[in-house]
């Protein structure tokens, strides 16, 4: 049976009239499904609204029992709407009753009809309903008519996320607007409670049905046609498109935009009667939808590359660029795809709350950045931008890696309770800043802070640290739209020392490379950049930006005591290249009446295995070993710390981790080169109690880590946890973790973890 003349493009103009009535929701949704069903020709028409409890409830109908609206109410999985929903795909059917999904609701009285076409309620991936039609002949229909039906879809999905329809059932929410809690993975300490900013904002589409579809189609084809032009000119250029990403991607993202069937539905959308921006939104949403329901990780990874150039092609249609201002609303929470540490540091931190992320893992360096600011952050929480609205409620809790979006009052309260009682324990903490950190059996353990900016170091006072066991240098290159001079690295450095005072400073070296790109240097594509040309391999290859470097750092300390560390270390022989060059540097002051440090220590950062095998060696020609626990464990497992399938896959407390730790922590102490360990291990506390066990006497950490990792050291014994680890790692499987048995031996001797 054809479609009623006009098609969808006179039913589009009929719902955008229907939209504007003044009239109640109720009497508006009844005047849609009647002008739906006249349209397709349909017996029946139905809206089904998927409510926060995941329950279908009967919305509105034509053709089917009026009394069984409000009434008509199923489960997301139960009958055929509740597969549409599940799903996510239309449903066409010529006899509805034989199919094995099929759920008889007698009040209806849909016993008369067979033929059935129902199509999702989608926005942004997400499913808020079911739209279905119906009629009593044993009819197919049309592919058009199922692309009309999925194009009014898209019009109710908006009138449903606008929470219009809420007032038609008391009690319940629709779908898009229900309570959220989700699981990922704890970047950064804390809890922030706040309203939700997306650091991408999403394009939002205003007009959606189109006054003249032969110029939506026209433009259309000239966006399609920029972005394709503007990709194809990166892959040429070899540039990345926003942080990091490799040509790889950028190959996989121009494939998607000369894709035939994308660019198919999204003409076909425009020509049943959407604006161009309408059409690839809707498409878009589809897309999402199929892909988010997916197994294969590889496809549902491809659903941000498709994000990425449906947003460029939105950007384009509307005619601007770019995430807008970072000015933030008070009590913001950001909540980001993936955000590198110089997004991060543009943000205005006293409004900052808390920050959630689709990737990151909690060794990224936006991780580390987050806690060196004290902001609360969750890492790999599947589609976390499609999950909220900006403006959304939401509360992240980093200890625990779970995020709630528009939480009911009683999770509000509750997190309310955890905050007070957070706040009281740091209040303990606080207490004991003046106190040192010294064991129950004397043993004296230095808590040193790590730090990368100006702002970090206000936290000495606070936590009453030893000093900064480590200071990221990278982090105002990072920072910076060019290279930083000479002038301006000597500034941030005398700064440095001015806030430290007497307090003792190491300084590492630039740590560029792997994933910590600088904007204004060009991308090296490498296999595995990990791996590659990064830290002190740079700084050899490239010994200006070297010796720039070290002579800001010896002008700045002129008189004053001085700790450099080279990181990412391989060979002893790189360590001797790199003092030959702060050598030559001493020489070249002294030589021009510079005042040098009143003394020079060189140290290495144990992070590459093969300092394991030459720790004898590396410990007699350093001034001082630190041991990089992230990039050492990596390393010595194989293990990629950002890839989620295999990050958890080892245990810093297994017996091979422990033996690495000990082998380093003794053979310095032969050598009489004091070693630190300034990997995030050392600021857990149960961490941080068997690496004392193993011989390790100064921790480096994040700020929030010291009331907690000083609290343990003034309740353990440590020869008592040295005694119980060597026991333990003799007795354990060479993989076994000690986790469980050192959580045991705290628990049993007191030892606050």
């Amino acid at each position: 049976m054809p479609a009623a003349p006009g098609g969808p493009r006179l039913l589009l103009r009929r719902l955008r009239e229907a939209m504007a009535e003044p009239v109640s929701p109720q009497a508006r949704l009844d005047r849609i499904v009647t002008l739906i069903a006249a349209n397709v020709i349909a017996e029946v028409c139905s809206v089904y609204v998927l409510s926060n409890d995941n329950i279908l409830e009967l919305f509105a109908t034509e053709g089917l029992n009026r009394e069984a609206v409000h009434l008509t109410r199923m489960r997301a999985d139960e009958g055929l709407v509740g597969l549409i929903a599940q799903t996510a795909e239309p449903l066409s059917l010529s006899d509805a009753q034989s199919h094995p999904s099929f759920s008889y609701r007698p009040e209806t009285g849909e016993e008369a009809y067979h033929a059935f076409l129902g199509v999702p309620l989608l926005r942004a991936g997400n499913t808020l309903g079911v739209l279905v039609v119906q009629n009593k002949t044993y009819r197919v229909y049309s592919e058009e008519e199922i692309e009309a039906l999925q194009t009014t879809a898209m019009v109710l999905s908006e009138m449903i996320a606008s929470g219009e329809l809420q007032a038609l059932a008391p009690g319940t929410g629709p779908a898009a607007r229900r309570p959220v809690s989700q699981r990922g993975v704890a970047l950064a300490d804390g809890i922030g409670l706040g309203h939700v900013v997306l650091h991408e904002p999403r394009i939002v589409v205003k007009q959606l049905i189109a006054e003249n579809v032969d110029r939506e189609v026209e433009r259309l084809e000239l966006a399609i046609g920029e972005v394709r032009s503007a990709i194809d000119d990166l892959v040429e250029r070899g540039d990345s498109i926003g942080t990091g990403e490799s040509r790889e991607v950028l190959e996989t993202v121009r494939m998607f935009a000369h894709d035939k069937g994308w660019l198919r539905r999204m003409r076909e959308a425009v020509q049943s009667g959407l604006t161009a921006e309408a059409a690839v939104e809707r498409v878009q949403s589809d897309n999402r939808a199929r892909m988010m329901r997916q197994s294969d990780p590889y496809l549902r990874d491809r659903l941000h590359d498709l994000d990425d150039l449906a947003n460029r092609l939105l950007r384009t249609l509307i005619g601007h660029e770019g995430n807008g201002d970072r000015v933030l609303p008070e009590n913001a929470i950001l909540v980001a795809r993936s955000m590198g540490p110089a997004a991060l540091l543009d943000y205005d931190r006293t409004a900052l709350r808390g920050v959630v992320l689709e990737e990151g893992g909690p060794t990224s360096h936006i991780a580390i950045v987050a806690r060196a600011l004290g902001i609360p952050a969750v890492g790999e929480i599947a589609n976390a931008t499609a999950l909220c609205d900006a403006g959304d409620a939401i509360i992240v809790d980093g200890a625990t890696g779970e995020i709630q979006v528009r939480p009911g009052p009683e999770i509000e309260a509750a997190y309310g309770e955890m905050v007070r009682v957070r706040a009281k324990r740091q209040e303990q903490y606080r207490a004991l800043r003046d106190r040192p950190a010294v064991t129950q059996d004397g043993v004296a353990i230095g808590l040193q802070l790590n730090a990368g900016l100006l702002i970090d170091l206000t936290h000495l006072a606070e936590t009453g640290a030893d000093g900064i066991g480590l200071f990221r240098t990278e982090l105002q290159f990072m920072v910076a739209q060019r290279m930083p001079s000479a002038a301006e690295q000597q500034t941030l450095y005398e700064a440095v020392f001015a806030a430290t005072g007497d307090l003792p400073v190491t300084i590492r070296t630039l740590d560029i490379g792997g994933d910590k790109i600088l904007p204004y240097m060009p991308a090296l594509e490498e296999e595995n950049p990990a791996l590659g040309w990064r830290a002190i391999r740079i700084g050899l290859d490239r010994p200006a930006l070297l010796r720039v470097q070290l002579r800001a750092l010896l002008r700045a300390a002129a008189g004053r005591p001085l700790k450099i560390m080279f990181p990412m270390v391989a060979t002893v022989d790189e360590f001797t290249r790199a003092k030959a060059i702060v050598e030559r540097e001493k020489a070249h002051l002294r030589r021009h009446g510079h005042p040098l440090p009143s003394d020079c220590r060189l140290g290495v950062m144990v992070e590459v295995p093969s300092l394991l095998f030459q720790i004898d060696e590396i410990a007699r020609a350093a001034d001082f070993l630190s041991v990089g626990s992230n990039d050492l464990m990596q390393f010595l497992f194989a293990v990629d710390r950002e890839n989620r399938r295999v990050a958890g896959r080892f245990d810093t407390l297994s017996v091979p981790a422990l033996r690495a730790f000990r082998l380093i922590a003794e053979r310095a102490a032969a050598a009489g080169c004091p070693a630190t360990v300034c990997g995030e291990i050392g600021g857990k506390p149960l961490e941080a109690m068997a690496l004392i066990g193993l011989g390790f006497r100064h921790l480096s950490m994040s700020p929030a880590a010291i009331g907690p990792v000083k609290a343990m050291v003034l309740g353990l014994d440590a020869s008592a946890v040295a005694a119980f680890i060597e026991t333990e790692m003799a007795r354990a499987g060479d993989g076994e973790s000690l986790r469980p048995a050192l959580s045991a031996f705290a628990k049993a001797h007191g030892v606050p973890i």
